[in-house]
């Protein structure tokens, strides 16, 4: 394969490289059924995308060609065939695979896993760890998947997590903290969320073969809030209602990022049922904000004054309304 033909499988999935099996399940019948070609006749752009989904499928929930596409990026058939010596009929990308006696052994000298002069007597080699845990430096693996030209010893890019206050991400805030010794502040900006991820150039890994530093991606993991929780890229809340304010309707003031604000209730008003607050949700990348999305919880009074007793029993009483009347004449 050569390196301009290598399939990002984790983006056409639209998932992240830690996606469990069930989220590449989902985000796979979710895509199948957007592109078959059932739903899309005589459309080939949506029937070549449908092959990719599935072909992708295939090797993302597979544990054993997982973990080789993971590691081996563009070559992790040929590592999971066997290593071609030569032979008719593979595409390698122009590179010659003939100098070496087994797979491992080009990945041996590749991410110069010895810590000295490659064992076939080669250039020497470095090995150190970025904060993903995978060996980089002269002979490392790149950011997508596939490896690096050995020739060029480019400069290494690190990632770290960087945790945020719902208030900080909302907001934006500058942070300074530590990077080995050195000192250095990034600004966020406003609207950040788990999994964002932020380029801080200069700032990666130094390659002593070049005398250059690649760049720091730093991955954003929000703090859990009491309140606020993210559906999609809405905002969602839960607020308690009483059995009257449900019964007969009411205003209620609700919180939200900007303040607080008065909601209307509308009249039988049921358990979980959601109220859509516009445009008073999270920032988005493309300008203006989501919704926030206010469930109701009707919660009933644990400790009634003995007025309240008797109202309620009173309306116990009289009341016509049975929300059960539909189980009377149910059948197994």
């Amino acid at each position: 394969m050569a390196a301009t033909d290598f399939k990002d499988y984790y983006a056409i999935l639209g998932i992240s490289k830690t996606a469990s099996p069930e989220e590449i399940k989902q985000a796979f019948r979710k895509l199948a059924r957007k592109y078959h070609p059932d739903v899309n006749p005589n459309n080939k752009q949506a029937e070549a995308t449908f092959k990719e989904v599935n072909e992708a499928y295939e090797v993302l929930s597979d544990v054993d060609k997982r973990k080789k596409y993971d590691q081996f990026g563009q070559y992790w058939k040929q590592a999971g065939e066997g290593f071609p010596s030569g032979g008719a009929g593979v595409d390698m990308g122009g590179f010659d695979f003939s100098q070496y006696g087994s797979f491992d052994e080009f990945v041996n000298e590749l991410l110069g896993r010895f810590g000295g002069p490659s064992p076939r007597g080669g250039r020497q080699s470095y090995s150190y760890r970025t904060s993903t845990g995978r060996p980089s430096g002269y002979g490392g693996f790149n950011d997508f998947g596939g490896f690096q030209d050995v020739g060029t010893g480019a400069a290494q890019d690190t990632e770290a997590a960087i945790a945020l206050s719902l208030t900080e991400a909302f907001a934006g805030v500058k942070k300074r903290f530590s990077l080995g010794n050195e000192t250095i502040e990034v600004s966020i900006p406003s609207g950040a969320k788990t999994g964002t991820r932020l380029r801080v150039r200069g700032k990666g890994q130094f390659n002593p073969m070049t005398q250059q530093r690649g760049d720091l991606y730093l991955k954003v993991e929000l703090q859990p809030h009491s309140f606020f929780q993210f559906e999609g890229d809405n905002l969602v809340c839960e607020v308690p209602i009483t059995p009257d304010e449900a019964t007969l309707g009411a205003s209620i003031d609700v919180p939200t990022l900007d303040g607080s604000v008065n909601v209307k209730l509308p009249a039988g008003v049921r358990s979980g049922q959601s109220l859509r607050l516009r445009g008073k949700g999270w920032p988005l990348t493309k300008g203006g904000r989501s919704d926030q999305l206010v469930k109701v919880a009707i919660v009933p009074p644990k400790d009634l004054s003995p007025q309240e007793r008797e109202y309620y029993e009173k309306i116990r009483a009289i009341r016509t309304y049975n929300p059960r009347s539909h189980l009377q004449q149910f059948k197994f």
